[in-house]
């Protein structure tokens, strides 16, 4: 099904949730759902089918498709009613509603089909204004609700989505007057006749709650602000935001591997400096969209914004065993034997006073996602705040949700993780050749790659190309200079938290024999290979070592290193010391579960940035062949008869890394296409 073979209606309904969707103040990414009604002729009978489209589970109204409809014969679905077997069943509802689709049925319908199906009115919208949860989450909203609109919009104490909540639905949409509801401790739900009305309608009900909020709120609703946790001067926070992270990315990683998001927004920071803070966070979010993303509530750092980082990072495995212990306690006080297995005690967002927030999810998306909802709770904590006091859906209600079996079935559905999920890797000299083709395959195995090379540009294309910033990020690097280095691999810890994996693929030629290599050619070789290798590496190893997590590190380097090729004596040595120090980092990192291997390419000539540099009419004329026929030189030496490409050494980079060699380490692996000179010995 495609956005242009569906009915008019369908159509307006996309139209008006990607309107809806792409404003975080009237719903969050992947909340909320809407619907339309439309007749069709069904072409099973002939006859007049009344449908309904409503958003399949887990899809997003900012980018909603006609593919991420659910597509059921509304008729069909109210006729469940019938089966309905009361509060205590409703769950098995959800299993009748493929029994009720039409044709392929489209996606999966959500356990909010009922909201949407048992309303009368054509088109329904059901979505998470902070504003409307602002005053959901009020310990007095009925109040309120009723005070803002009368009877115009109905108050509905908080129910968990699914027939019952779809049936109170049905109820207060029959009523003459009523355009719509506030779902306690949930959002807002409003219906019309037309696309238009009901987002009319949807809008204005989050206007007019936003005025409110605006208008009647007390001035300072998060209390008086503390001088103490102030933020830090911007590079001074983003210093320590990055010598942090890695610290905050093996605690929330301790149950599964995590990607990081960073936010130093003036929302989270004016918020982590006010005095309510400790209380507030600890009551934990309240919309279930919220707390399924962000887990029933923070861990905040109580510790000073300019500590020394020795006493912050001991804080934070006190607060870590307290966090997991009451984490545990929670699941514990709640679980029957029909509850699934505890997905895990770590937390997803840590707060840290003067500094911002970091959250956590099994890819950035997820993680920048999880922050995102944070802020809305943050915004939703001060308008109750401000008109009331703050009332989240209480603990055991929050366990229903989390772990109710069918978002235990939505998690299952999801796919299974790429082989490099959840790893964070930075390629040197990614631009071009060895490595783009490196960071491709990185990319294409689950990795968040930070593409490091000389040209801004080129790198922010690459970058580009491999899915933008929730995949991937292009940083200007020099490896030859310490501080360009110490600059990009702060910059890689702020875009993903840590870093897993590294490729120093950087590298530079400038053929000669002993008596035409100037010195100056000499010095920049060593500077930018073995030098270069050995500053990013000593840049890393305290995200390596802060994070706990074990990693990867290649040293690509060359069939030179161990083959005395024709006029190459700075080249070559330099790759030999390269590869020499493969040994040397195997048997250092390892006491802190990091591989070190090495890779000895043949010359490879298509995509390279060297050959086409020069390097490649400088051996086209050593070896006194046309320097387009230089690859196929190179192959016909070899056992294989094979050219070698970049991407033959990007496989090989994956194989390495991927756990398919979990112990092995100090290893140079030979792609070259066998060249007898060049094996290793």
């Amino acid at each position: 099904m495609t956005d242009t073979d569906v009915p008019q209606g369908v159509r307006d309904l996309l139209a008006r949730s990607n309107r809806l969707g792409s404003d975080p103040t009237v719903t969050n990414y992947g909340g909320g759902n809407t619907s339309a009604k439309v007749t069709v002729t069904s072409p099973a009978s002939g006859e007049p089918v009344e449908l309904l489209y409503v958003k399949g589970s887990g899809g997003d109204l900012g980018t909603l498709k006609a593919a991420g409809l659910a597509v059921l014969e509304r008729g069909r679905l109210v006729e469940l009613d019938r089966v309905y077997r009361g509060v205590e069943h409703e769950d098995e509802m959800v299993d009748l509603f493929a029994f009720c689709s039409h044709g392929p049925g489209g996606a999966a319908p959500s356990i909010d089909t009922p909201m949407h199906g048992l309303v009368d009115h054509a088109h329904v919208d059901h979505l998470h204004p902070d504003a409307v949860i602002a005053l959901a989450c009020a310990a007095d909203g009925e109040k309120l609700v009723k005070e803002i609109w009368g009877g115009a919009v109905a108050w509905v104490p908080w129910k968990r989505p699914g027939w019952e909540l779809g049936k109170a639905m049905r109820e207060l949409s029959a009523k003459d007057g009523v355009i719509g509801a506030v779902l306690g401790g949930h959002g807002l739900t409003a219906w019309g006749s037309t696309s238009e009305e009901v987002e009319e309608r949807s809008l204005r009900i989050i206007r007019e709650a936003g005025e409110y909020l605006e208008r009647e709120s007390t001035a300072e609703p998060f209390g008086a602000y503390d001088d103490a946790r102030s933020p830090l001067a911007l590079a001074a926070r983003r210093a320590r935001a990055a010598e942090l992270f890695p610290h905050l990315r093996g605690v929330a990683s301790r149950d599964s591997r995590q990607v990081g998001h960073f936010t130093d927004s003036d929302v989270v920071l004016d918020f982590l400096a006010r005095e309510k803070a400790y209380d507030l966070v600890h009551l934990g979010t309240s919309c279930p969209d919220h707390f399924l993303r962000t887990k029933v509530r923070p861990l905040l750092l109580d510790t000073a914004p300019d500590a020394p980082v020795e006493t912050v990072v001991a804080r934070l495995h006190e607060l870590e065993e307290e966090y997991r212990a009451e984490y545990q306690a929670y699941y514990d006080r709640h679980r029957t034997d029909d509850s699934p297995a505890m997905r895990g005690a770590a937390p997803a967002i840590v707060l840290v006073p003067g500094v911002g927030m970091f959250s956590f999810g099994a890819d950035k998306q997820t993680a920048r996602v999880a922050g995102e909802f944070y802020v809305n709770a943050i915004n939703v904590m001060r308008g109750a705040e401000g008109v009331s006091t703050y009332a989240p859906v209480d603990e055991a209600e929050k366990f229903a949700v989390e772990y109710w079996i069918l978002e235990e079935r939505k998690l299952q559905r999801r796919p299974k993780p790429k082989e490099h999920a959840g790893r964070i890797a930075l390629v040197t000299g990614g631009a071009s050749g060895i490595g783009l083709a490196t960071a491709r395959a990185l990319a294409a195995a689950g990795a968040n790659v930070v593409v490091a090379d000389l040209d801004q540009s080129k790198v922010e294309d690459v970058a580009a190309e491999l899915g933008g910033s929730d995949r991937a990020v292009g940083i200007k690097m020099d490896v030859s200079d310490e501080n360009a280095v110490a600059a990009g691999v702060l910059e890689a810890v702020l875009a993903f938290g840590g870093i897993d994996l590294i490729v120093n693929n950087a590298g530079i030629t400038r053929a000669g024999s002993l008596r035409d290599t100037a010195f100056e050619d000499w010095d920049l070789q060593y500077k930018i290979m073995p030098r270069g290798s050995f500053v990013v590496a000593k840049a890393i190893e305290p995200v390596l070592r802060a994070q706990g997590l074990g990693g990867d590190l290649v040293n690509i380097c060359s069939k030179n290193a161990v083959f005395a090729g024709p006029d190459n004596v700075a080249y070559s040595s330099a790759k030999a010391a390269q590869a020499h120090m493969v040994r040397l980092l195997a048997a250092e990192l390892g006491g802190i579960g990091v591989r070190v291997n090495g890779i000895n390419p043949d010359g490879i000539v298509k995509g390279s940035g060297i050959f086409a540099g020069g390097w490649g009419a400088s051996r086209a004329k050593t070896y006194g062949v046309a320097e387009e026929d230089l690859g196929k030189y190179y192959a016909q030496r070899t056992v294989l008869k094979e050219e070698v490409l970049p991407e033959h050494v990007a496989l090989a980079v994956v194989a390495l890394t991927n756990g398919t060699l979990p112990v092995t380490t100090g290893l140079i692996i030979p792609v070259d296409s066998g060249v007898p000179q060049a094996f290793m010995r």
